[in-house]
């Protein structure tokens, strides 16, 4: 990727795509005028851009329409890319909890007197403009608008080229309820959906502040690969759940086919289930339920022996069905025969993201616990909680699996970082 500084702007003709540069100026000025609205003011336009998000529902769901229309029902990203009435509505709903969190900013997070009188004061400020990119999920949109806006950051969003139509209207959207309330429709900006503009904000050194992948694996590992901006890395997850010789079966069934077949297209959903060889007898049980939703399970040797003719979409696992992210009705089951063993599986396949144990053995759990090297770690709860709004933030910018800065669910306080001020009398240093 070239140097934004060397960047031969006028090679960009495609007559949609805006000059970059100038876009990421305008957002960069843009970002400073946050700082003269109250908090106040800021939830009184989110909570207009949630009416609009409903009265213009109509309109949003043609935009989605034209995008779902250029996808087969069969890709695992359709669920992701669909909006329905309940899923604005429940986006809506999202951005007016957002509007009645307490902000995020001005808060004195250390304050001291030195000994030569100099008077210290940590406060959390915005970082000033935040780049996300993001795939076939208009919903983004719309959270990633709500925990900027709050926060007092501009965003730049380059959303895929699957969601585009979508992607516009929602903006458009956002931009009319900005201008009725005076405020630059320049703190949130949409780039064109080509690969050029992801290279263009990647390497927009002094225009943007951090940047923030949400997507697969191999869109995170291209941005952290490539950018010369901050990022901060989301959202892959290949997600286990180790049911442990002392689970409890109804607890179990419960919990695996919801962190299953919930929404199979998510971040957090199951993608393997490590099953305790003593309780191989109760296999059938467990895994009952996700017959339903026609869930191809690809189980080992032992695993298979257990289900064979008694579940219907079985298959043998290769060596690939473990640390895949399935993101479909797809799941792998291993065998083990401890939770050392469930541990040594999860420290080579995980993500870090989810990771979960069924126990009623709380020494086991603490064990779990205590082992797992990931963002979130569940003891009889399904993966599936792992959100931002399920964990009562509002909503989320994405889910951190990296361990430098935030971790899990990044919200509001993720997405500030924070100044000194110092006051003095006229000291000077020796």
């Amino acid at each position: 990727m070239t140097n934004i500084s060397n960047t031969n702007w006028s090679a960009y003709s495609d007559p949609q795509s805006p000059d970059l540069r100038g876009v990421f100026e305008r957002v960069k000025r843009a970002s400073k005028s946050l700082a003269l609205l109250s908090d106040t003011q800021r939830n009184d336009i989110l909570n207009a851009v949630a009416d609009a998000i409903i009265s213009d529902k109509d309109k949003i769901l043609a935009a989605n329409a034209e995008d779902l229309a250029k996808m087969e029902r069969s890709n695992p990203l359709y669920d992701r890319l669909q909006l329905t009435d309940q899923r604005l509505a429940d986006i809506a709903h999202d951005m007016r909890n957002v509007a009645t969190l307490p902000s995020p900013l001005g808060h004195i997070t250390k304050q001291k007197t030195l000994p030569n009188g100099l008077r210290l004061c940590r406060i959390s400020v915005p970082f000033g403009v935040i780049g996300m990119i993001y795939e076939a999920r208009p919903n983004v949109t719309y959270d990633v608008f709500s925990l900027c806006f709050k926060s007092g950051n501009a965003c730049v969003l380059k959303g895929g080229k699957d969601a585009d139509a979508s992607n516009r209207m929602g903006v458009s959207i956002i931009h009319d309820v900005l201008r009725q309330h005076g405020v630059s429709p320049d703190v949130v900006t949409l780039l064109p959906a080509t690969h050029e503009a992801t290279g263009e904000m990647l390497n927009a050194v002094g225009y943007i502040d951090l940047c923030i992948p949400r997507g697969g694996r191999k869109l995170i590992d291209f941005v952290r690969d490539t950018a010369r901006v901050p990022v901060i890395e989301t959202g892959a997850g290949v997600v286990n759940t180790y049911f442990d010789k002392d689970g409890d079966i109804e607890k179990g069934r419960a919990i695996i086919n919801n962190a299953k077949t919930r929404r199979v297209s998510v971040c957090n959903a199951l993608d393997c289930l490590l099953v305790h060889l003593d309780r191989l007898a109760n296999l059938v049980e467990l895994v009952k339920p996700m017959a339903e939703k026609h869930v191809i399970i690809y189980a080992d040797s032992q695993a298979y022996a257990a289900l064979n003719g008694k579940y219907p979409y079985l298959e043998h696992a290769t060596d690939e069905s473990f640390g895949t992210e399935f993101m479909d009705y797809k799941l792998a089951i291993k065998t083990v025969a401890s939770i050392d063993e469930a541990l040594a599986h999860i420290d080579e396949y995980g993500s870090g993201h989810s990771e979960a144990i069924i126990t009623e053995d709380t020494e086991t759990a603490r064990q779990f616990q205590a082992h797992v090297d990931a963002a979130c770690v569940y003891w009889n709860a399904p993966t599936s909680f792992t959100d931002g709004a399920q964990f009562g933030l509002g909503a989320e910018i994405g889910i951190s699996t990296q361990k430098l800065g935030p971790r899990g669910p990044m919200a509001l306080e993720e997405i500030t970082t924070y100044k000194w001020l110092i006051e003095g009398e006229g000291q000077v240093r020796a």
